[in-house]
């Protein structure tokens, strides 16, 4: 049985999907990207605080599932422009630790959610 995680300190879905979904001892999250939940308001004023509000968003899923970024072990980053990459990456590794961070890929896309720089989506263990 899957059991649906929610919670308001990260943006409510705004389709038809949830923040995150617990199979067992797997969380599946969907992709995050940099809405501030208190405001509703798109953080894209640089690719530095979006990526922050991303991370803020994705830890307050993990942490509604009783986890933590310790127990993420697969990261997927989509993003607008590679020559953001440096930028999304040096923010995104401040929240793991370099020996046990997780399997991760990043693509660059055509277009995501509300014209924003970048999503990220998690799978985490217990």
């Amino acid at each position: 049985m899957k059991k649906i995680i929610f919670t308001e300190k990260s943006p409510a879905p705004i389709g038809p999907y949830n923040q995150a979904v617990l199979k067992g001892n797997t969380l599946y999250t969907s992709g995050q990207i940099a809405i501030n939940p208190a405001t509703g308001e798109l953080v894209v004023s640089n690719i530095e605080a979006e990526t922050k509000q991303v991370m803020e968003n994705m830890k307050a899923v993990l942490e509604a599932a009783g986890m933590t970024f310790e127990n993420v072990v697969k990261s997927t980053i989509f993003i607008m422009n590679m020559t953001d990459f440096g930028t999304i990456n040096s923010v995104y590794g401040s929240y793991f630790e370099e020996k046990t961070a997780p399997a991760r890929e990043t693509v660059q896309v055509a277009g995501l959610p509300k014209n924003v720089n970048v999503e990220i989506s998690m799978i985490a263990v217990t």
